[in-house]
Order: structure tokens, then C-alpha cells, then sequence
């Protein structure tokens, strides 16, 4: 049976209405898929700039870290840079309070007399040569030459030999020496330094370890002491 005019209409305007409805439900579906790509790629790059943030502000407090333990070595170092600069400042005016008190070792003459005779035996001692020539201050030069026979025969007792001495009467110990001896052999070119001073030196230089400990205590970092 054929179907009328308004049977076809309404056939027609049912299928307009599916196929609205499924291009609106397609669309629908196109839109949430859309809309979960966009999130899921949204979150996708939100994670990774927080990750790339999180890095940076991490490699930042890395470098912030870092520079304060530069910065406090440095102040560290600076520091004990001044306390052994203090250290060395005072074990020098301690050296120079000795050098000082050499002076009165001189006005006591038999003392120094002592001193002087011992000097030219040890300064024999080592040199073992047949002729020497001794240089002294000026104003020391008699006691120098009343000091010579005891030293020689002293001398001659150690080791059993004999030694010409002379003062060299042409060239004295610089004035501001405190005194003491300077024992020349071979036309000078050997030569034993027993001015007081070069003594100081010498035991100084002996005495310094036991003296930094007297005067600042014990090195706690300290492992050898030979």
C-alpha cells in the first residue's frame, strides 16, 4: 500500500531527528575526547615544566649550598691564617726579647769569657784545620786573645792536635753583632758562624716545636713529633 504524502513527511522528519541525534551524540563523544586529550596533554606538559622547575630550584639550592661551604672554608681559612700570622708575630717578638737579653750575657765578663772560650774550642772542633783566623768585635779582642791559649790546650786534650790561631786585627764583627766569634779557615772560604746570634739562631730553630707548645699548648692535628 503507498504511503501517503503525510506518512513519507513523517518518516522523513523521523530520520532528520535520529540522525540529529546521533550527529549531536557523536559530537558529544567528539567533544569529551577531546576534552580528556586536552587534559591528559595539559597534564602531561604541567608535569614536565614542574619537574624542569623543580630541577632548576634544586640545582639552585645546590649552587646556594655549595657556595656557602666555599664561603665558610674561606672564612675559615682567613681565620686561621690570622691565628698562625698572631702565632708567628709573637714567637718572633719572643725571639727578639732573646736577642735582647744576649747583650747581658756580655757585661758579665768571666761569664762571657766562658762563653767565648767554649765557642772557639767548638769552632776548633769542627773545622780540625792548622791555622785559623778569628774575627770578633773590636772591643772584644783582649778578651778574645786571653781566651786563646785555654781554648788551644782544651783543644790539643780533645784531639791530639796543635792549631795556630790569630785575630784577624784588620776586620772586625760588625758593631751591631752582640758578640761571639766568627772562625775562618782556608783564606776564608770555610767558615764557622759563632757570633751569639747565629747561636740564638741555631737553637732557636732546635727549640721551636717545644716552644710553640709552652707558649699555644699541643697541636691536636699533630700525628709525628720526630
Amino acid at each position: 500500500m503507498a504511503l501517503s504524502d503525510a506518512d513519507v513527511q513523517k518518516q522523513i522528519k523521523h530520520m532528520m531527528a535520529f540522525i540529529e541525534r546521533e550527529a549531536n551524540e557523536t559530537g558529544e563523544e567528539i567533544d569529551a575526547e577531546a576534552e580528556e586529550g586536552f587534559n591528559i596533554e595539559k597534564g602531561r606538559l604541567v608535569q614536565q615544566q614542574r619537574l624542569k622547575i623543580m630541577e632548576y630550584y634544586e640545582r639552585k639550592e645546590k649552587q646556594v649550598e655549595l657556595q656557602k661551604k666555599i664561603q665558610s672554608s674561606n672564612m675559615l681559612n682567613q681565620a686561621r691564617l690570622k691565628v698562625l700570622k698572631h702565632r708567628d708575630d709573637h714567637v718572633a717578638s719572643v725571639m727578639e726579647e732573646a736577642k735582647v737579653m744576649l747583650a747581658g750575657i756580655t757585661r758579665d765578663k768571666a761569664k762571657y769569657q766562658a762563653i767565648l772560650q767554649q765557642l772557639l774550642v767548638q769552632g776548633l772542633c769542627q773545622l780540625l784545620e792548622p791555622a785559623l783566623l778569628l774575627r770578633c768585635r773590636k772591643a772584644d779582642q783582649a778578651l778574645v786573645e786571653q781566651i786563646i791559649p785555654g781554648a788551644l790546650a782544651e783543644y790539643k786534650t780533645k784531639v791530639g792536635k796543635e792549631c795556630q790561631v790569630k785575630v784577624d786585627t784588620e776586620n772586625y764583627l760588625s758593631a751591631d753583632k752582640t758578640g761571639g766569634l766568627e772562625i775562618l779557615a782556608q783564606k776564608g772560604k770555610i767558615k764557622v758562624d759563632n757570633t751569639l746570634e747565629a747561636r740564638l739562631e741555631m737553637i732557636s730553630m732546635q727549640i721551636l716545636p717545644s716552644m710553640r707548645n709552652k707558649l699555644f699548648g699541643a697541636n691536636p692535628s699533630r700525628k709525628f713529633f720526630d
